[in-house]
């Protein structure tokens, strides 16, 4: 009997994931949003496709995969977006089939019990506290000095997050979250942390027997934070892989993926360097494929794709997993939103462009090359061009928004 793999899709992410599904013999059933279904998703790798509604909740998509199994047996169920990883996990309870639960998923989703899981395995993070109790919130105040962050512990990337240059400021954030009278924007569904300037890394793991086998390693440019609130080129790309800072990240990330006992997938961790002690401090972590084109640029740098490899790990009860062969090129990203639908940047010729971004209103160019230098020397370049060219300011969103790319 084939096997049968649903995969949870409530954004248009992860066509490699189902192709590469599709490749090594598995049934592939898509579950997703009416809206995404004209959506150029890779048809022929996929064997049936349901829809839920737009504003569907998570029982929604759990019942949606629970009616397919009525009718064909189901042996693996994935989210694909960061929102939809424990909608996956509770289908999979629900069902009771193999993979994380939505209990151990939460450590990669709840900010708070993931700055707690990595300060307790020593692994560096801001100072941080929970918003339970106005004694304790008033005393980490008057000991922690401003600028102060306060952030929702289960948004991604930079949404939501208020900057506040005061204690009273910081305050007035969580007194005017507690007069929305939700429970979306209670202030226990944030947290207060120290803000620390300083250059913000990311790497991309595929995690095997709970080791990591391949990682990508990477900088970006301007921070996610800077990008969602003051707008201009999202860009990232690949550390030197002699230099310190990769050194030092492969050992925190593995340090902190053992800590949170993670066994088998992908994973995106961002860390920030701080600009007065050097030292390296967790932001977040993800059970899944970073947004934002990364997958892509680690491709063409090191030569494996993150959603392949986090296929061929879901798949591997046909074929066993083997750890992909690793390159050592560079490569980047300049993205940015542009002020039309369909920008053409047929203008751009340099030959070390391998990858055009096809988004409506987003123009955007992933650099390949051997040389780092070349890579840096491109992105300056370009994040002008695009500025000139195509740069769209749009305001900061609070809430999780598919018209923007920044998704860490």
């Amino acid at each position: 009997m084939t096997n049968h793999i649903v995969c949870i899709a409530s954004e248009r992410k992860g066509n490699e994931f189902l192709e590469e599904a599709h490749d090594r013999g598995w049934r592939v059933t898509l579950v997703t949003r009416k809206k995404l279904l004209d959506e150029p998703w890779p048809w022929t790798a996929v064997d049936d496709v349901r829809s839920v509604e737009d504003n569907a909740l998570p029982v929604d998509y759990v019942r949606a995969v629970t009616n397919i199994a009525g009718s064909q047996r189901v042996d693996r169920v994935v989210g694909l977006d960061e929102f939809d990883v424990i909608t996956a996990a509770l289908a999979r309870e629900h069902m009771q089939l193999p993979g994380m639960n939505s209990s151990y998923v939460r450590r990669f989703r709840d900010k708070l019990t993931m700055r707690n899981l990595a300060h307790a395995a020593g692994v560096p993070c801001p100072e941080f506290i929970g918003v339970f109790n106005s004694g304790e919130i008033n005393e980490f105040l008057d000991r922690v000095p401003p600028p102060l962050i306060v952030k929702p512990r289960t948004e991604v990337s930079a949404f939501g997050i208020r900057k506040c240059e005061t204690a009273g400021e910081a305050w007035a954030v969580l007194t005017d979250l507690d007069n929305r009278n939700t429970w979306r924007d209670h202030p226990s569904q944030f947290l207060i942390e120290r803000f620390i300037e300083g250059r913000v890394f990311h790497v991309d793991s595929v995690v095997s027997g709970g080791k990591v086998v391949a990682a990508g390693v990477s900088q970006y440019g301007t921070t996610p934070f800077s990008i969602s609130h003051s707008g201009g080129v999202f860009t990232s790309s690949i550390v030197g892989y002699r230099s310190k800072e990769r050194k030092a990240l492969e050992k925190l990330n593995a340090q902190l993926l053992t800590a949170f006992g993670y066994e088998q997938g992908v994973s995106h961790a961002e860390f920030l360097q701080s600009e007065s002690d050097g030292q390296f401090y967790l932001l977040e972590v993800a059970a899944r494929v970073g947004g934002a084109y990364i997958a892509n640029v680690l491709e063409h740098a090191a030569g494996f794709n993150l959603w392949r490899e986090w296929a061929k790990l879901e798949t591997a009860t046909n074929h066993p997993y083997k750890p992909p062969k690793i390159r050592k090129d560079y490569a980047g990203i300049a993205l940015g939103l542009a002020n039309t639908d369909t920008p053409d940047t047929s203008h751009y010729t340099d030959r070390e462009i391998v990858y055009r971004v096809k988004k409506s209103r987003h123009v955007g160019l992933i650099f390949s090359s051997p040389e780092q230098k070349r890579i840096d020397h491109l992105i300056s370049q370009y994040t002008e061009r695009i500025t000139t060219d195509f740069l769209a300011v749009q305001p900061a969103k609070e809430r999780h928004d598919d018209s923007a790319f920044l998704g860490g």
